[in-house]
């Protein structure tokens, strides 16, 4: 690699790509030392390496983006396999990062020809909660009716009443959120190539998804995208997140050598 680094550093691991050539993608390592980022190669694969202090590099917001702009910045022209965050391989010997190369070569290869222009497109989708309310008031007449029946009576004299509103409504929503959920999936699904969706974090999360799309199809699913948002915008906010690492379809989890 040419860099200068102590013999207790280590190399840092970020992804592993076909190898076409040297590759150099600047002075952008994690650690915060502007190490160099490059390559280790075997055969017609290559791991994407930085030197870097040999420690367990902690989950923290810094740490993260480090490690992702490296990958943002291999994907410019590459496909990439993403390693698992804090991969490190002691000492300076490349050596070791061929060894892993070597000994995982069929499969690193075969994900790399699945993965091959195929990016991840990420998007969550959350409901607005007091409009989302709003229209099931509007659209349901049992519960409409009743809650105008409660409105200028005393709380404590409707305790039961009102619990029961709410339960209604609670109902509701989770029926209507999972229309909105199968809605939304119905319409992508088809023009992607592999889907994942994960857990939701809160009530008015209607869809926490992320989606393997081939390059050639991208402009297809970004106005699927759009076309949705138009759809529900008065209710729901997308946030949509383009040409990522494929994270949630392919991270390798790799034995550094310690010997």
């Amino acid at each position: 690699m040419g860099n200068e680094h102590a013999p207790q550093d280590g190399l840092y691991i970020y992804g592993i790509i076909n190898d076409n050539g040297d590759q150099e993608f600047g002075p952008i390592g994690i650690g915060g030392r502007q190490d160099r980022v490059c390559c280790v190669r075997f055969a017609d694969i290559a791991a994407v390496v930085s030197a870097t202090p040999k420690k367990e590099y902690e989950p923290r917001r810094a740490n993260m983006i480090a490690h992702q702009k490296v990958l943002e910045a291999v994907m410019a022209a590459h496909t990439v396999l993403p390693v698992r965050f804090s991969t490190v391989s002691p000492g300076d010997d490349e050596g070791k990062v061929v060894r892993i190369l070597e000994e995982d070569y069929p499969r690193l290869k075969k994900l790399l020809v699945m993965m091959e222009g195929k990016k991840e497109m990420g998007l969550k989708v959350m409901a607005d909660e007091a409009k989302i309310y709003a229209s099931i008031i509007s659209r349901h007449d049992d519960i409409r009716i009743m809650r105008d029946k409660l409105i200028n009576l005393s709380p404590e004299k409707t305790h039961y009443q009102r619990v029961k509103i709410g339960e209604m409504v609670a109902e509701t929503l989770k029926k209507e959120m999972q229309a909105y959920r199968e809605a939304i999936l119905d319409a992508l699904t088809p023009i992607a190539e592999e889907v994942k969706v994960n857990d939701n974090y809160g009530d008015m999360m209607v869809l926490n998804a992320a989606f393997l799309i081939r390059s050639a199809r991208e402009p297809e699913f970004d106005a699927a995208v759009n076309l949705l948002d138009e759809r529900y915008h008065d209710m729901m906010t997308f946030k949509y997140v383009g040409t990522l690492p494929p994270y949630n379809f392919v991270n390798i989890s790799i034995t550094v050598h310690r010997s």
